[in-house]
């Protein structure tokens, strides 16, 4: 699958069920993976970045995600 669409916190934090703000802390504390492109100084990362993270995170394994 390849998926260019471009995420922001919002919807990184709907995928994953958690508010934008822990998406935003997840970013400050290295958590999460550099975004793929800043535009106006805002983030944004495509869905195939965010699904790899996702896959790869500690404890996965047994999280269902939320679908959009």
């Amino acid at each position: 699958m390849n998926d260019r669409e471009l995420w922001s916190y919002k919807h990184i934090a709907a995928h994953i069920g958690v508010q934008a703000d822990t998406v935003r802390s997840y970013r400050k504390h290295g958590l999460l993976p550099p975004p793929d492109l800043v535009d106006g100084g805002k983030p944004y990362w495509f869905g195939d970045t965010v699904r790899a993270w996702v896959a790869a995170r500690p404890g996965n394994r047994n999280r269902q995600r939320r679908t959009e």
